[in-house]
């Protein structure tokens, strides 16, 4: 892999390797683009089939958190980092804790959180090491789990993108296919109930399924069924690439909004949703509830405070389908060019000041 070409070609700004010897860490920390401030994303945990897949992960997922903070109205960059290993047998209080000295090292350039295969109790023993670190246990200021808050995000967008297709954001009445019964799910279905839309859900674990029907009453249906299923909302929750070449030909919903990452197969799949007049909240505006949430501790979390500004959610999602009109490109291309506009935006205001003070300090050296 030619790191320089790649970094260059994104604009990355570092990307840092760490290692420990003794807890026998081994960790890649990328940091995308910190003009908007410094960059948050959290901490993944995975067994790697190379060091060259953990590299890009780290890049590839560095780069999502630039847009996704910047769509969001965060006044912070970018960044991501992966810990080579298994989650389920490598973690160790020596590994973390080194891990958090590194973080520290980079003196609040890079501020991370929990990630897949990481946890709330891992940010507890790396938060002994460095303040740079959000998400951990409420003892410690924390906002806690952060799945409420996603969900409240997924709720909130899902309202404004109904909005779009409807005419109205009223989900009562409205069957929404829920892809996924885990946390941020079971939340969003407790939401949807609450208004009074209808629910079909599907997830290879079944208790959880059991779970969502037994308290607001969804019917279930097997995982391969779901995409096909009558509905107004598809609203997939679980894996990601799930809207593909294979999928999208079944779809009868109207609407897609849901929590999955990068729910888009390829950028085509977007292009093609578009031209099938489905409306698309893209992935990454609309479940930031979650790093809205665990940015607010930065400032002392206030729940309220908090919420409210994850209830901007709506308007952005609102933002972005009225780019789309105006400009005439999918919905996926005009988020991209809203967290865009706003880099570039505070890049220029920047640059200003700082030769402002390069003129000021020629003037006070004279």
């Amino acid at each position: 892999m030619d790191i320089f070409r790649y970094m260059e070609e994104f604009d990355y700004e570092e990307l840092h390797f760490v290692q420990d010897k003794n807890s026998g860490l081994k960790a890649i920390i990328a940091i995308h683009d910190t003009t908007l401030g410094p960059a948050l994303g959290g901490t993944r945990m995975w067994t790697y089939a190379s060091e060259e897949a953990a590299i890009i992960d780290a890049l590839r997922l560095a780069k999502g958190m630039t847009y996704k903070n910047a769509a969001s109205g965060l006044n912070l960059g970018g960044g991501k980092a992966v810990i080579i290993g298994d989650p389920k047998s490598d973690k160790s209080e020596e590994k973390f804790r080194a891990y958090g000295r590194f973080i520290q090292g980079l003196n609040g350039r890079y501020i991370t959180a929990e990630d897949v295969g990481t946890t709330v109790e891992d940010m507890d023993i790396i938060y002994q090491e460095t303040e740079f670190v959000t998400g951990v246990s409420p003892a410690f200021g924390s906002s806690g789990n952060p799945s409420p808050a996603t969900a409240y995000g997924i709720y909130k967008g899902m309202k404004a993108a109904v909005s779009e297709y409807f005419g109205n954001d009223s989900l009562e009445g409205k069957v929404v296919a829920v892809q996924g019964a885990g946390n941020v799910a079971y939340h969003l279905c407790r939401f949807l109930s609450e208004e009074g839309a209808r629910l079909i859900v599907t997830d290879i674990n079944k208790e959880a399924v059991k779970r969502v029907q037994d308290e607001f009453g969804a019917e279930a249906v097997d995982p391969a069924d779901i995409y096909a299923v009558e509905c107004d909302v598809f609203s997939p929750c679980a894996l990601g690439a799930i809207l593909n070449d294979e999928t999208i030909p079944q779809l009868k919903a109207k609407v897609i909004a849901g929590s999955a990452n990068n729910q888009l197969k390829e950028n085509r799949h977007g292009d093609l949703l578009h031209e099938l007049g489905i409306i698309y909240a893209p992935d990454y505006v609309i479940n930031a509830g979650g790093v809205i949430n665990v940015a607010d501790e930065l400032y002392g979390y206030n729940k309220e405070r908090a919420y409210k500004k994850i209830e901007q959610i709506y308007n952005n999602i609102k933002k972005i389908f009225e780019i789309s009109k105006r400009e005439q490109i999918p919905s996926y291309l005009a988020a991209d060019r809203m967290a865009e506009e706003r880099i570039n935006k505070v890049s220029r205001s920047r640059k200003s000041f700082l030769t402002n003070e390069k003129h000021i300090l020629k003037k006070r050296l004279k």
